[in-house]
């Protein structure tokens, strides 16, 4: 390992031990890689050639995926060239980007489920006065807000950990994400509470409480109503709180199956590619 910045490379210690089996990971990895840019950039397509989606809900679904895109662009590419290595290594300041891309798109993914939270609140509990709140000025405010915070958190914690001293060349994982504090010859506490406090409380642990607490209460409210309301909340929330705990390759199949709008579109665009 090099003394300087751009000579220091960094061992990735997951991959021990699977080089008899690293063909068989390579062919699910790239499977999983394709079906999930593919269709979230299905979803992406959908909702921005047909007019008729250009609604709020639609929009923050759009840019949902989006984000889960960049998230298997972020994850999946790197990983593929690992399995078909002899060595599994990588420079500390691609270490340090792919770190600072796991945590920001994946505190932008928790913003963005906590703004379709509140749109679907305003949308069920406030209806009369949905278009006065979800205006589009709100709408552009919420998505720079969903991305420029995150990046700009991590942009701190990044830096900071740029400048430390590495004396251990060693992670035990397939990509780079906190483990690189355990390089640093130091360790930080600045880093530590920084990231604790800024970056897995309030934009991690909160919009996931806020979320829930949110969904708890429309799930009250619609309780009382009809039938119908019922219905038509649950073909829109249910979604939402399924990628509470999703994969970005279900997206099409969560939004698709459980949203009418999303649902008919597919079956379209598949039928007309099937004829064709």
């Amino acid at each position: 390992m090099g003394e300087e910045f751009n000579e220091t490379y960094i061992t990735l210690g997951g991959f021990e031990g699977m080089e008899n089996y690293r063909y068989l990971y390579f062919i699910l990895v790239l499977t999983l890689c394709i079906l999930s840019i593919y269709s979230n950039a299905i979803i992406v397509y959908i909702i921005w050639e047909h007019q008729n989606l250009h609604q709020l809900m639609y929009i923050f679904i759009a840019a949902f995926s989006v984000n889960s895109l960049l998230v298997s662009i972020n994850i999946y590419p790197k990983l593929l060239i690992d399995f078909l290595s002899e060595k599994q290594t990588v420079s500390y300041s691609v270490c340090l980007l792919q770190y600072f891309l796991c945590y920001c798109l994946g505190i932008v993914d928790l913003l963005l489920l906590a703004a379709m939270a509140f749109d679907r609140y305003v949308s069920i509990c406030k209806t009369l006065v949905y278009p006065n709140i979800m205006t589009n000025r709100t709408v552009v405010v919420v998505l720079v807000f969903a991305w420029f915070v995150p990046a700009s958190q991590m942009s701190v914690s990044t830096v900071l950990s740029a400048k430390q001293k590495v004396c251990h060349c060693v992670i035990k994982g397939f990509f780079c994400t906190n483990s690189i504090f355990k390089l640093h010859c130091v360790n930080s506490k600045v880093i530590s509470v920084f990231g604790l406090v800024s970056c897995m409380f309030i934009l991690g642990i909160c919009p996931v409480f806020f979320v829930l607490f949110t969904y708890a209460r429309i799930l009250f409210i619609v309780y009382k109503s009809s039938n119908d309301v019922r219905q038509k909340s649950a073909e829109t929330c249910f979604p939402h709180l399924l990628v509470v705990l999703y994969n970005p390759l279900f997206n099409p199949i969560i939004y698709g199956f459980k949203m009418r709008e999303i649902f008919q579109r597919l079956k379209k665009l598949f039928g007309r590619s099937s004829s064709g």
